[in-house]
């Protein structure tokens, strides 16, 4: 183990030593610490999505600590510690490219590699091909992760007509649903617009992430061209300066 990363198990054994470590430390469990596992994780791909590979060194530092926090706080449990953390990862990696570690013949492709994941499911006692999404994935991801799977059983539309149908029926249910109904159907609607998106090959993620920065773009440069008043604006002068955007981005 090299020197830092044996130093930095030290310090946090000695944040979480009962007598002297630090109070906000000790304090802490799994499910307190999640929030920020989650957080540095989407800062890592902050940094890599803007190329800031100084930050990113910082970025997977934050990263690995939170890792070395949940390690800690399971090995004062009594369950496990971060070495064998590292092996589980290791071995699991090996046994995920046999044909670089185990001698078998092949590449890898995405359906080899989702077979290798489903028979570790099974092995696990999964019963169902739900199994194993995990609940916590951001709402978008998840939909596309369980649409995946059921597609991998045959469930799924041959084309883009099938999910393009299902959306078209899924907005008229929303527009005519009671109030009491209207949260179910939106969230029938945005499962149906993943289908459709995915219908065309398209990682709904990533394309949802392109359209944000697209309207933040173009929100700003209508912010610029009213001179810092575009809240005063009329809806319709508001309208005619994002035309203008979109026109001078064209």
């Amino acid at each position: 183990m090299s020197h830092n990363l044996t130093r930095l198990l030290q310090i946090m054994a000695t944040l979480r030593d009962p007598d002297r470590g630090c109070k906000w430390d000790r304090a802490q469990n799994f499910v307190t610490i999640a929030p920020y596992t989650i957080e540095e994780a989407y800062e890592v791909a902050d940094a890599i999505d803007r190329g800031a590979m100084d930050e990113l060194r910082e970025e997977l530092g934050d990263l690995l600590f939170q890792v070395v926090f949940h390690s800690r706080m399971a090995e004062e449990g009594g369950m496990f510690d971060f070495d064998q953390v590292a092996a589980a990862i290791a071995d699991k990696m090996e046994q995920r490219h046999p044909h670089i570690f185990g001698g078998t013949a092949g590449s890898m492709d995405e359906q080899r590699w989702e077979t290798i994941k489903a028979s570790e499911r099974s092995a696990k006692g999964a019963t169902s091909s739900m199994d194993g999404v995990a609940k916590a994935l951001p709402a978008l991801q998840r939909t596309e992760k369980l649409q995946k799977r059921a597609a991998r059983d045959g469930f799924d539309w041959p084309d883009c007509e099938g999910p393009a149908d299902k959306l078209r029926e899924e907005m008229q249910e929303l527009a005519e649903a009671p109030a009491d109904k209207q949260f179910e159907e939106a969230g029938d609607l945005l499962f149906a617009a993943v289908n459709l998106v995915r219908a065309f090959k398209i990682a709904p993620e990533e394309a949802l992430r392109s359209a944000n920065d697209k309207f933040e773009r173009r929100y700003r440069a209508m912010e610029t061209l009213a001179g810092g008043k575009f809240p005063q604006l009329t809806i319709d002068e508001q309208e005619d300066l994002w035309q203008e955007v979109k026109q001078s981005e064209t």
